[in-house]
């Protein structure tokens, strides 16, 4: 057993991150949003039936953006930021479409399941250009490493009713600053995620998670007071509420 999960290491290890390409342009996202606003409710709920049966629809997005990774050299930084984080969503579409009935993304991790070495967002089950890829890239080594923007952890969806809703409209670069600004608003004020009051918080488990990224320019609770409708006091308690994996159908 040892052996295997060292052999696991290495192999994740070992894994390269997409580059991107050079002569590309931008794709059009036209095809997700009309996607999204067929399959998906306004509070982000998902219906995988609809997306099943427009998959081949699906796929021709899908497609569009294996054939068109990023040109770093041309594009702007926030024609990149849509395009990542609108394929981390379409391909995750695609990863319970590809899989559907079930209840939660979680039954997809592999046998040999080592959390942050070896999960279902570790598997490399499309290519972006001519390199195999995975969720785990997207988010850790290109969103998160490449942009150090925050707000991307309310735009991306990991298919679960814990997770930041799924915002029915395609991110698009001229409107990308106003979309993540809402989407960052719109979660940190529902309660259904976030309960502020202005001595004590009950926050999602990203917060935790992902602590880091909130706070390398003040406190957690300096970050929540930007968005949020409540001001929290400088030392207002932090907990954090459970995580629902079940599948955001």
């Amino acid at each position: 057993m040892l052996i295997c999960i060292l052999a696991v290491l290495l192999a994740s290890c070992s894994g390269s991150v997409p580059t991107g390409a050079t002569g590309t342009s931008p794709p059009s996202h036209q095809l997700w949003t009309e996607l999204l606003k067929m399959h998906v409710s306004d509070d982000g709920n998902v219906n995988y039936r609809g997306f099943m049966q427009d998959k081949a629809k699906l796929q021709r997005y899908l497609d569009t953006l294996s054939q068109n990774p990023p040109d770093t050299t041309s594009w702007s930084e926030a024609e990149q930021l849509a395009y990542w984080i609108n394929a981390y969503n379409a391909f995750t579409v695609k990863l319970i479409v590809d899989n559907y009935p079930l209840e939660s993304i979680t039954e997809l991790h592999p046998t040999l399941h080592v959390p942050g070495v070896n999960t279902v967002w570790h598997k490399k089950f499309f290519r972006i250009g001519n390199q195999k890829s995975s969720l785990d890239e997207i988010e850790h080594q290109i969103l998160r490493k490449q942009f150090k923007e925050p707000r991307i952890h309310f735009a991306i969806n990991c298919a679960s009713k814990s997770c930041p809703p799924l915002r029915p409209e395609a991110y698009e670069a001229g409107k990308l600053e106003e979309q993540l600004t809402e989407q960052a608003r719109s979660f940190i004020n529902n309660p259904k995620y976030n309960q502020l009051e202005a001595e004590r918080a009950e926050v999602s488990k990203i917060f935790s998670w992902f602590s880091g990224d909130f706070t390398k320019q003040g406190s957690l609770q300096e970050y929540l007071n930007k968005y949020s409708a409540v001001q929290l006091k400088a030392d207002a308690a932090i907990a954090y509420k459970d995580y629902d994996w079940s599948l955001n159908e």
